[in-house]
């Protein structure tokens, strides 16, 4: 396994830690049908819903451990699709996604207590985006 694949799968799951579902939906892009639909009709609704005050904590224990599972699995499929381990790029996704669920959580504070929670959360929908854009680019 090279350390491009684990830095590539890290960068995965630190997506999937701001917005559980935009990796799979990036990772999702080069399928075809109603797998494709449905990984972005999920990531979009995930972005929308989190605008919402009925949007629990990402750090309760099942958000926090859908985000984990959801980032290993997005490390698992691209280092699959390169050919390497699954276990090593699994691991340090999740670990990556739980790191950036407890830095997004604190974003989030940061831009309520100071007025700006929509854009915040916008600019958050952005970084996770552009993570798992460029992370699992060829």
């Amino acid at each position: 396994m090279t350390d491009r694949v684990l830095l590539r799968s890290a960068v995965l799951g630190a997506s999937a830690g701001a917005r559980s579902m935009t990796p799979l939906a990036r990772l999702a892009l080069r399928k075809q049908g109603w797998i494709r639909i449905a990984a972005g009709a999920a990531a979009l609704g995930e972005m929308a819903f989190d605008k919402s005050r009925k949007a629990p904590s990402r750090l309760r224990p099942a958000p926090l451990a859908g985000r984990v599972a959801l980032g290993a699995v997005a490390g698992a499929t691209f280092a699959r699709r390169r050919g390497v381990g699954i276990a090593g790029p699994a691991i340090v996704a999740g670990l990556a996604a739980a790191g950036a669920s407890y830095a997004g959580a604190r974003w989030r504070a940061y831009a309520a207590d100071h007025d700006f929670a929509i854009p915040g959360a916008v600019a958050e929908d952005a970084a996770a985006v552009a993570l798992a854009w460029a992370s699992s680019r060829d």
